[in-house]
């Protein structure tokens, strides 16, 4: 009879074996249950957080500098005396037996122009290439030249930082911010506005971004990958947040305010469980996990579509262990933590709610008899 009312009893969320029997209606969506134990909590861990060098693996030096279209490039020739192609007999006093020619800007067809030996195509060539190519174009009519091509100012291959920092700056990927990371650039944007635990990073490099609390630059050396030229960096605030409901002290949406908590965190900040209450061995965790996180963790991602599996992580805190285990398991933002109330309260409702109908027949019996009563009066 309890079972059968069960759904007409007021709740806050799902009874634990709702949850368990996934006996909550033919249209519902399906998810996979996983309760947590040392290896779902090593897998997690290896993911665990979600990190730039995972997404872009290369974590080597930028490559070499190459020239562009736009770029602005400086030649100059060397010949080994005077009266060869580029230095004249009368040259004068002189500091060197060099000529420096005029910049130039690489072209939309990706070529300069050298005097005596034509077009020298340069986009996507390095300055060493470049000087070959030159040096064997004149070698037979200047006198044992060297060349020497330098870049006067790169226009194209930039890297940009903007958003929450206080200089926004677009500068080259050459030169001293050849070997950059993540932090240094944004140190070269005037570094942060606020103190950092509310702010993400967004790393756009190829047409595919990745984002990470800043923090995660910081306390995980392995995400702060090198910037590469093309990069564009992002910077916003945004506070991570989870939401509580079921047989908490408190309900509701709370922040993180830090750069990551735990399990065991968030039960507590959303006023721990309670005692009359709560099912402590049906703590619930809602969210979406990568498909080829699920498939680790023994899910059997055929029955899902898409990239992303709905799963629910169940922690035992009536386990003592289960508090390590809790622990260990680092929240995400918009985790969404139910906890189930305990059998005998689902029993306690069925029967207040019986006695309500009881003494309310009972109720109205006496008051038919008290008009009856005072009818014969």
């Amino acid at each position: 009879m309890a079972a059968g009312c069960a759904a007409l009893l007021p709740a806050a969320g799902p009874t634990a074996v709702d949850v368990y029997t996934r006996s909550n209606g033919a249209s519902s969506a399906p998810y996979a249950l996983v309760r947590l134990n040392p290896k779902v909590i090593a897998t997690l861990a290896h993911y665990e957080p979600a990190d730039l060098a995972g997404m872009f693996k290369s974590n080597k030096p930028p490559p070499a500098i190459v020239f562009e279209i736009g770029d602005s490039v400086s030649v100059t020739v060397f010949e080994a005396a005077a009266g060869g192609l580029f230095i004249p007999i009368e040259a004068g006093v002189r500091p060197g037996n060099y000529v420096t020619l005029p910049n130039q800007i690489v072209d939309n067809d990706g070529n300069i122009t050298m005097p005596y030996a034509g077009l020298i195509k340069a986009a996507g060539r390095t300055n060493v290439e470049i000087q070959n190519d030159i040096v064997a174009k004149i070698k037979n009519r200047a006198i044992e030249p060297q060349v020497i091509v330098a870049e006067v100012t790169q226009n194209s291959q930039l890297i940009s930082v903007f958003g929450e920092v206080n200089t926004p700056i677009r500068y080259p990927a050459a030169g001293l911010g050849a070997k950059d990371r993540i932090t240094d650039a944004i140190t070269r944007a005037g570094g942060l506005k606020d103190q950092g635990y509310q702010t993400w990073v967004m790393l756009e490099r190829g047409g595919r971004r990745g984002t990470v609390p800043l923090a995660n630059l910081v306390y995980e050396p392995d995400n702060n990958i090198y910037v590469q030229p093309g990069d564009r960096i992002y910077l916003y605030q945004e506070d991570q947040k989870f939401t509580a409901f079921g047989a908490t002290g408190l309900q509701g949406e709370f922040t993180f305010s830090a750069w990551r908590i735990n399990l065991t965190s968030a039960v507590g900040k959303a006023g721990g469980l309670i005692d009359q209450q709560a099912d402590a061995g049906s703590v619930f965790l809602y969210r979406n996990e990568p498909r080829h996180l699920a498939e680790e963790l023994g899910v059997d991602v055929s029955q899902f579509k898409g990239d992303l599996i709905p799963v629910i992580f169940n922690a035992d805190l009536k386990d003592p262990s289960g508090f390590f285990l809790a622990t260990q398991l680092q929240m995400r933002n918009a985790d969404v933590l139910f906890v189930a109330n305990a059998e005998d309260v689902e029993i306690t409702k069925f029967t207040n709610f019986i006695n309500n109908i009881m003494a309310t027949t009972s109720n109205g019996i006496t008051l038919r008899n008290q008009i009856k009563l005072s009818e014969k009066i």
